[in-house]
């Protein structure tokens, strides 16, 4: 049975490979799964772009774990040499755009939900989820699916860990800055330039440190990723506008970073654009966790974005692939992976399920 469902579900990465699923434009992969289920014989839903189901056998009383994963993508960079929207095979790797990230984890978690689907006497429901719009963080994406599906007790969250164990994320907050000056013209003495202003609060934003250190996130990391002024050669302007990107650790609320630089940032106005993408995390006690550790699996503190982040729940990313081929070019996950994966997930399962 392993055997088929993994023969189906490099064939279903293969087709989502060759559609095109920018963020908010998923609507044809979309179709593609809702066919992968119709192939297994098994119910499900679509809200938007979502497509969802749960196990044969769900039970009101018994608390759920949702298997999750994204089938959008990122547009492909300028260094591709080969068609990101072709799946090729070659020496053991399956090339193409979202192979990787997350086409390879969906794709593995939708076999694993297959495998269980129909047994009786779980001891969680399974909920899964493929999702849309996780690369924009867009509003139809699987934060809108939580009043939808089933009441959620724990996660799997599907991107690639090598099928180690994070057991948290680092969140995210980007802010809007300003460090407002005097406008005048190039020609005139400005002893109020934002422009200089500027560079001790660049200093300032560069040496700043957070108090608490964690153990599985290390520190929160804070960065100034976009800097502009001025419209002119010969005007001085009247400010100077920063972006600034501050990852989160788990032992601050994306609220305590607001509350912390809107106090003390030295600059005039510092402003989140959202506060909604926290940090997440499991314990390192909970099944799940014990359950992988006792497989062989290793853990670790992952500093990349998922849809964790929209989670209330105790979630662990776990998928096949490696994080550092994400958004390059010729992006691949190797066949075996998948393979790999999908009885590694299985195994997991069997010890908690």
């Amino acid at each position: 049975m392993i055997e088929k469902l993994t023969t189906r579900a490099i064939a279903l990465l293969k087709q989502l490979i060759e559609t095109q699923s920018f963020s908010s434009e998923e609507g044809p992969t979309a179709a593609h799964i809702e066919q992968w289920f119709v192939q297994q014989d098994i119910p499900f839903k679509r809200t938007n772009h979502n497509v969802w189901a749960t196990n044969k056998y769900f039970d009101d009383s018994k608390p759920t774990l949702l298997l999750n994963s994204h089938h959008d993508t990122v547009k492909p960079n300028n260094g591709y040499t080969k068609d990101p929207f072709k799946a090729i095979v070659e020496d053991g790797k399956l090339y193409g755009l979202g192979s990787n990230d997350a086409g390879g984890c969906l794709v593995s978690l939708l076999a694993t939900f297959a495998y269980f689907y129909s047994r009786e006497n779980l001891n969680f429901n399974l909920v899964i989820v493929a999702s849309a719009e996780e690369e924009s963080s867009g509003d139809n994406g699987l934060n809108s699916m939580l009043s939808v599906i089933p009441k959620v007790d724990v996660a799997i969250v599907g991107e690639p860990t090598l099928m180690n164990l994070a057991v948290a994320e680092k969140g995210l907050v980007v802010f809007d800055a300003v460090v407002k000056g005097t406008p005048s013209h190039a020609a005139h003495p400005n002893h109020d330039n934002a422009i200089y202003k500027t560079i001790p609060v660049l200093e300032w934003f560069k040496n700043y440190t957070f108090d608490k250190t964690s153990e599985a996130l290390g520190d929160v990391k804070m960065t100034v990723t976009q800097i502009n002024a001025g419209k002119q050669h010969n005007a001085v302007p009247a400010d100077v506008k920063l972006v600034v990107d501050v990852r989160v650790n788990d032992k601050y609320s994306n609220q305590d970073i607001v509350d912390i630089l809107q106090k003390e940032a030295s600059c005039d106005s510092i402003i989140p654009r959202s506060i909604k993408l926290n940090s997440s995390s499991i314990p390192i006690d909970h099944p799940l966790v014990i359950a992988g550790i006792e497989i062989g699996r290793s853990t670790y503190g992952s500093p990349t974005l998922s849809d964790q982040a929209v989670l209330s729940c105790p979630s662990l990313k776990l998928g096949p692939g490696d994080s550092t081929r994400s958004h390059s070019a010729d992006e691949f996950i190797y066949v075996n992976e998948i393979e790999e994966g999908i009885k590694i997930y299985i195994e997991l399962l069997e010890k908690v399920l």
